[in-house]
């Protein structure tokens, strides 16, 4: 090896070797750290510490950008959110041209911080700058007055935070609740949107309409109750998905903001009863009508918004579903499946085309031009 594990005193100091040999495999220097950096950072210098960090780095694919927390003052609430720590990011076009930007918005009773794994991820795999905001009443962000609770409220907010860090036009990936945000967004701000990735949302009625077996039985009884039962269980049914993948870090990435969330329940409420009144298919239709390239994305397994659902809002934006196997929350227990399915399935990649043709329609015309020359 590079390094012995014994030298003494008196012994020249090793020459630097950026390459080393391990059971007849060449590791290159952009693979990793070389035994003498090893060294120097107080690593033990063998053949098992080197391979445990390939491990990490190429098997279970940690990704080494990490998002930044922060915050604003809006109106006197703090807003809380994170940003990838890729400052020198680029977009497609290379060196000199703005980065694509990414916002991805949680769901009800989650923050962003659930979301840090997967955007650190997206960050690293696809180039972007990911910006991960904690709506207001989640995720230790300040609730809105009962009377601001709406839909536009809370795209307002995003605005707010792609203001404040200057962000490009912006890809936006949306998770039930933020699902429906996203979809504000866009219909608001369509020259700030690159596309929407739409995961298991709730912008369209059908997603309230429980018909599964509770409330077959509970209906000729407790016909108001019957529905909140069916979510009730749908939740419950939902959780052992989360334990499919790395749990431990699942449940690390889970429990702050859930505990925030469990703070300010009853602050949180009115969002809920929003919920349950929106109908964003004119919305929907009107990124049709704006050509706004747009992923539909659900959980096969997933029983709270079901796949009757998926169904109504792919008709309206005419966008097929993409079926993912997993429950509502698949993209929280398996943080790597969203860069994957841009990657590497043929529907991600078309989506992914539309937005950098999207891209270069939306970037200021000097940046394009000079990453060309």
């Amino acid at each position: 090896m590079a390094v012995r594990f014994f030298r003494s005193k008196d012994a020249p100091p090793p020459e630097p070797d950026d390459t080393l040999q391990i059971s007849g495999a060449i590791v290159a220097p952009s693979d990793g750290p070389s035994p003498v950096q090893l060294v120097d950072a107080g690593h033990a210098a063998h053949g098992l510490g080197v391979v445990r960090d390939q491990y990490a780095r190429k098997v279970r694919k940690s990704p080494t950008i990490r998002m930044v927390p922060s915050s604003l003052m809006v109106e006197g609430r703090r807003l809380r959110f994170a940003v990838s720590d890729n400052a020198d990011a680029h977009g497609p076009d290379g060196p000199g041209s703005p980065p694509v930007w990414a916002v991805n918005i949680h769901g009800y009773f989650a923050g962003g911080g659930m979301y840090w794994r997967e955007s650190a991820r997206l960050a690293e795999q696809m180039g972007w700058r990911v910006i991960n905001p904690s709506l207001p009443g989640f995720g230790g962000s300040d609730p809105l007055e009962w009377q601001d609770v709406s839909m536009e409220s809370l795209a307002n907010q995003i605005m707010a935070i792609v203001h404040k860090v200057d962000a490009g036009p912006a890809v936006l990936l949306g998770h039930s609740m933020g699902g429906a945000v996203a979809v504000q967004f866009a219909h608001d701000h369509p020259r700030r949107t690159l596309g929407v990735i739409y995961r298991d949302g709730v912008s369209t009625p059908a997603w309230k309409e429980r018909n599964g077996i509770i409330p077959t039985l509970l209906s000729p009884i407790l016909p108001d109750v019957a529905p909140m039962v069916d979510m009730i269980a749908a939740v419950v049914f939902d959780l052992p998905d989360l334990a499919i993948g790395r749990m431990y870090s699942t449940v690390r990435a889970v429990l702050p903001d859930m505990r925030q969330n469990i703070r300010t329940m009853s602050q949180t409420l009115p969002v809920g009863s929003m919920l349950m009144g929106v109908d964003q298919r004119s919305e929907v239709r009107h990124l049709v009508a704006q050509q706004i390239p747009i992923l539909n994305e659900w959980g096969c397994f997933d029983r709270i918004t079901p796949g009757h659902t998926a169904s109504e809002f792919a008709a309206i934006a005419r966008s097929p579903v993409l079926w993912v196997p997993g429950g509502h929350s698949w993209m929280l227990a398996r943080p790597q499946g969203q860069a994957d399915i841009l990657t590497h399935l043929a529907r991600g990649r078309e989506f992914m085309a539309q937005v950098e043709a999207r891209w270069r329609q939306l970037s200021p015309r000097e940046y394009t031009l000079r990453a060309v020359n």
